[in-house]
């Protein structure tokens, strides 16, 4: 009798890099500041709230759309900050986590043999995604150093089959931040075109050095063919709860809904009645940008002492360091070996490139304990 088999629709795929790096980091007590997430506590307040929430009886099923008092606050920071008014009833809908948000919106707007255009570094899960959805991958790679979009190659890259173009902002892994002369050549890309736009903004609220957060909510003319996905966790430093948030057109939020209500269909319900209530204090977020470019700048300040140099970051939990002057190993080779001999986690950056693209670059994240960064750079300094 013949068994069923299962033809792959991610062949290529295995354990992701981060996952490696992290058990490798368990397994040997490394300080880990590989995976993107805090080692200090998130706001006593909003923990209260939620708390609060569930003894107050939050605890059966939200709205699919999400709780509406949340969607309304959302709202109203978006025109508070953007200066664009969004309908909290057809345009945001509350979803697990960032990742969750962007993986819907692919799947509402791809068909296959669409094109995608895909910056690289990429975060993880941008090709796997468009892959899953029967689309084809256009690799386009940010200009070393700087990681600047070239944007005569996306020129050259679109085609009668170009379906979306995926943006991120701040950039995951390098800092990176669009600028509003992106935003120009953006527009003038797709304007007259049926080219829709993703954004991954989950670190909107993470952008240093006193430079604005160029979000794509800021330009009605690029909303109504863009989504836009958003991390409660990134931002309040509660990774866990796995708690994000899509914004778009009602056209586009219209079909949105139509694959969430029957994926997720609900998120959980008291963190979003905290949330709420928390997100009614501006400081909540407006004070976010400070309190990481201090971790960023302290981070920077100790590894000074280090062989690695430093590569601009202007956002996102992240800062690239090349290590030229230390090896010409492959920077997965360096990043294990470094997490063995010298006890400190990181995360090679050509794990973000589908071909391995090695520049000799990895990934810290600063977003840790300062007594955390102090023993990492400790560390780093042996490292020769």
């Amino acid at each position: 009798m013949a068994s069923p088999t299962i033809v792959s629709k991610l062949p290529d795929v295995g354990t992701t890099i981060f996952t490696v790096m992290s058990s490798l980091a368990a397994e040997l007590g490394a300080v880990n500041l590989g995976q993107g997430f805090p080692d200090f506590p998130m706001s006593e307040e909003l923990v209260s709230l939620v708390d609060g929430a569930m003894r107050d009886g939050y605890n059966q099923y939200a709205h699919m759309n999400g709780w509406g008092p949340l969607r309304e606050v959302l709202a109203e920071k978006i025109a508070s900050l953007y200066h664009t008014t969004i309908n909290p009833d057809t345009q945001i809908t509350i979803t697990p986590g960032g990742t969750y948000a962007i993986y819907t919106a692919l799947t509402t707007i791809l068909r296959p043999g669409d094109e995608v255009i895909v910056f690289e570094p990429a975060y993880d899960s941008y090709i796997p995604n468009v892959v899953t959805n029967g689309a084809i991958p256009v690799r386009i790679d940010l200009r070393f150093p700087d990681y600047r979009v070239d944007w005569d190659e996306v020129r050259r890259k679109v085609t009668p089959r170009t379906r979306l173009i995926m943006l991120n902002t701040p950039h995951n892994p390098t800092g990176a931040i669009l600028r509003p002369e992106d935003i120009e050549q953006l527009k003038s890309i797709v304007k007259d075109t049926g080219i829709f736009i993703h954004c991954d903004e989950v670190y909107e609220h993470l952008v240093y050095d006193g430079l604005p957060h160029t979000s794509i909510l800021r330009y009605p003319e690029l909303m109504e063919r863009s989504f836009v996905s958003f991390s409660f966790g990134k931002v309040y430093h509660c990774t866990g709860w796995k708690l994000g948030y899509s914004v778009s057109s009602p056209e586009l939020m219209r079909e949105f809904r139509k694959v969430h209500q029957f994926n997720c269909f609900s998120c959980h319900t008291p963190s979003q009645v905290g949330l709420a209530k928390f997100l009614t204090n501006k400081e909540t977020y407006l004070s976010l940008s400070a309190f990481l470019q201090k971790k960023r700048d302290f981070f920077a300040g100790l590894m000074a002492a280090t062989k690695f140099t430093p590569l601009p970051s202007f956002g996102s939990y992240f800062q690239l360091y090349k290590y030229d002057r230390i090896s010409d190993e492959p920077d997965r080779d360096f990043s294990i070996r470094i997490t063995r001999e010298y006890g400190v986690a990181t995360i090679p950056v050509s794990a973000f490139y589908i071909d391995g693209k090695d520049d000799r670059v990895v990934r810290f994240c600063f977003a840790k304990k300062e007594e955390t960064l102090e023993k990492a750079a400790e560390r780093l300094i042996k490292i020769n």
